[in-house]
């Protein structure tokens, strides 16, 4: 469904020193330096996935985005997407994609959604029962009764987000480019708008590509991660696959009634804390399953409740970048 093959893009920067009389001087005699924002990156992504496009500052994931959106050119390389070339045909691609910056907009400011919403229909060209079936889905699943004859300026944050991923759906995208989406989004607002996602995803086979710092947004969505850094792709892979890869160990907290003896040591754990009624240990993976400890101590306990938790997806993700010194 997308193919791209080797694209590379760089950047022209002025470079300057501080101070009046340096602006001056590169106001007649600028000085330049290149930034290569991607190099040799290559993909594919299939009909149906959610993928997670993830780095950090500067690595290169908007710029892919608005090239394969067909916003930029790049230096060279090659990018297919449902058999269009997204710079040469946009008129036709731009069909086929639905596309949310999280710090741009594409409603128009003074006016109430709905009008943007009409405008964006003669724009796409889109017929009158496919605009009116598609409204009313998006209504009800983002919540957008209420919000439809509201001027874009007078809407919160989340308010406004969810109405331009309504805007990037109107005309039955098959593709989906979410360029930090719940950027500055309360605990609300990030839930609906993940949960629409994952609805559109699986109702109407939209592909997804997601790019985010929030790698709760990750963990919540994507099935596949793409780690990019420094402008080259670096890892390509599952996230199952990335957890066993970091997460070596698991916090075991085991509730039960109340009980004075001893428990011994459990090869492959370590004891993290301990009372009459609660024990918590660190279980080493590589050398004993969760599964296991937890029989052993069911022979010796009389087990209220049992938690596992894992290493938090943020720290694992730290890890990535240093393996990878970016």
């Amino acid at each position: 469904m997308i193919e791209v093959e080797g694209l590379s893009k760089s950047f022209k920067v002025i470079k300057r020193d501080a101070g009046v009389g340096a602006a001056l001087k590169s106001l007649f005699k600028p000085k330049y330096f290149t930034v290569q924002a991607l190099k040799d990156v290559s993909f594919k992504i299939d009909e149906g996935e959610i993928v997670g496009y993830i780095g950090p500052n500067g690595a290169g994931k908007s710029t892919t985005i608005k090239i394969i959106s067909g916003i930029l050119v790049p230096d060279s390389g090659k990018c297919n997407i449902l058999g269009y070339t997204p710079w040469k045909d946009r008129v036709n691609h731009v069909k086929n994609i639905g596309v949310v910056f999280g710090q741009r907009s594409q409603l128009w400011w003074d006016v109430p959604v709905i009008d943007s919403y009409n405008l964006l229909k003669d724009i796409y060209q889109v017929p009158d029962r496919e605009f009116k079936d598609n409204l009313e889905l998006l209504t009800s699943t983002l919540d957008l009764s209420s919000l439809l004859s509201t001027p874009v300026r007078q809407l919160s944050l989340g308010q406004r987000m969810r109405c331009e991923i309504g805007a990037s759906l109107l005309h039955s995208p098959k593709i989906l480019f979410l360029d930090e989406p719940t950027i500055g989004l309360d605990a609300v607002s990030k839930m609906a708008v993940r949960n629409f996602v994952k609805t559109i995803n699986k109702e109407k086979k939209v592909t997804v590509i997601l790019t985010t710092h929030d790698m709760n947004d990750i963990e919540a969505l994507a099935e596949r991660i793409i780690l990019i850094g420094k402008g080259k792709l670096l890892q390509d892979g599952t996230l199952t696959e990335l957890k066993n890869k970091f997460v070596t160990h698991k916090t075991l907290t085991v509730d039960f009634t109340e009980n004075n003896e001893d428990i011994q040591h459990i090869e492959g754990t370590t004891l993290l804390s301990k009372s009459n009624e609660r024990i918590s240990l660190s279980v080493n993976l590589e050398k004993i399953k969760v599964s296991e400890v937890i029989g052993t101590l069911s022979n010796k306990l009389d087990i209220i409740d049992v938690s596992v938790e894992s290493r938090p997806i943020d720290e694992i993700i730290v890890d990535l970048y240093k393996e990878y010194e970016i």
